[in-house]
């Protein structure tokens, strides 16, 4: 099954290769590391402790274990965590969150021989997934090295069902032998039923974001990223992360000449987009410092927090075109009033959470610049968003310290040999 899948992979790759190289090509992503993609880590240490191999696709997925990386390792558990990361951005979160402290390697592509070769490299006592990403080969591959593979804040929507449908019987075998699955709400833990793992290895912990939320009213950095782009302290400033192209121009337009916008986009590949659309911005990647036209574009990897901490109001990008949100908890944890667009479906149950305890804002493209300079005339109605949202925030935490007790009870099992499925139950 192995080498079947692997010619499907390999005929996929060639019969898509016009639209992936292209774009990787114009993309400067063709530079990314390719001995890492297939599978080869560097020389790691053997374990000392249990290990534990935490997998975060990209940002988003990295920033949600922070909190569950430092639980793990830390007593009673004790475990040792490599972090991986699929993208390049990911990577260099990760690095950025755990250099140091954690390994951080590449997460391998799905072929039989590179995730073999990653998998002896690492050599874990438990794969915890984030969200998602079950590769047969991967998966298949762990369990022949009797390593239990679980999935964590796992969200499977509607979309990747109705994908994952067409494949089937390659897919199937993977979920069923999932240890268990720890979603996000009960429509997810259904859909990962419906694609084969069992009632009693599925359970419902919450979204782990609300527990990254690091509720405070200063980061340390922030006011020194306002010095160097020239931000004026003084006037009122919108911060807008995770923005897409076509939000952009949407935005200039909205906030009017009197306010300062910060845009950040989510990925490096909008950044000269996003510069064309905000004519005067300052770029953070140039070193420039002011702006005539009071446009700031934040064209870098993990300084957003600092950004939020600064802003009157944030704006979440990816939420006013096709795409499905972006994490709004951040910066209401930080101190802005925050306004999302209607495209959330990635965020659904947060948003509603939100909306229905009066912390958070929702609005559409044509009534953004109204929606902006309401919030921005009334400092108690931004000071009331805060304090609500906080107040839901602070409700809806927990999901990672269930997370980590799941994986901690695994690791017991796996060490005791005492586990529900055995490797070729897998």
């Amino acid at each position: 099954m192995a080498a079947l899948i692997d010619v499907i992979y390999l005929i996929v790759a060639v019969i898509t290769s016009p639209v992936w190289l292209v774009r990787m090509v114009r993309t400067g992503k063709i530079r990314t590391d390719w001995a890492g993609r297939f599978g080869l880590t560097g020389p790691i240490p053997a374990p000392r402790r249990p290990r534990v191999l935490l997998h975060g696709v990209s940002v988003g997925e990295v920033n949600a274990i922070r909190e569950l990386v430092e639980t793990l390792s830390a007593p009673p558990i004790e475990a040792e965590i490599i972090v991986s990361a699929t993208t390049d951005t990911g990577c260099s979160r990760a690095k950025s969150l755990f250099d140091g402290r954690h390994r951080v390697v590449r997460y391998p592509l799905d072929f039989s021989f590179a995730v073999r070769r990653f998998l002896r490299s690492v050599r874990p006592d438990v794969v915890v997934l984030v969200e998602l990403e079950v590769w047969p080969n991967f998966v298949r591959a762990a369990a022949r090295q009797g390593c239990p593979v679980c999935v964590v804040n796992g969200r499977l929507t509607e979309r990747s069902v109705r994908g994952y449908r067409l494949l089937g019987p390659a897919l199937r075998p993977s979920f069923r032998g999932l240890a268990f699955v720890a979603a996000q709400n009960d429509a997810y833990a259904r859909r990962f039923g419906e694609m084969g793992v069992p009632r009693e290895r599925r359970n419902v912990t919450g979204t782990m974001k609300w527990d990254t939320a690091e509720i405070a009213d200063h980061v340390d950095g922030s006011e020194e990223l306002a010095e160097s782009m020239g931000i004026d302290r003084t006037r009122p400033l919108v911060v807008a992360g995770s923005t897409a192209p076509g939000e952009h121009e949407l935005l200039v337009g909205a906030v009017g000449e009197k306010v300062q916008l910060l845009c950040a986009p989510r990925r490096p590949e909008w950044f000269d987009q996003a510069a064309a659309a905000m004519p005067g911005c300052a770029r953070r990647s140039h070193g420039d410092c002011g702006s005539k036209t009071g446009r700031f574009l934040l064209d870098t990897i993990g300084e957003l927090r600092q950004a939020y901490a600064l802003a009157d109001v944030a704006v979440v990008g990816r939420s006013f075109g096709n795409l499905h949100g972006s994490d709004m908890m951040e910066p209401l944890a930080l101190g802005a009033a925050v306004v999302t667009g209607p495209a959330v479906l990635d965020f659904r149950d947060t948003v509603d959470a939100l909306l229905a305890g009066d912390g958070l804002v929702q609005t559409d493209r044509r009534n953004l610049r109204e929606t902006l300079a309401q919030l921005l005339a009334d400092p108690e109605r931004r000071r009331q968003l805060v304090e609500n949202g906080r107040v839901v925030l602070r409700a809806h935490q927990g999901a990672t310290q269930r997370n980590a007790e799941l994986i901690a009870v695994l690791l017991t099992e796996k060490n005791t040999g005492t586990g529900l499925l055995s490797p070729t139950d897998r």
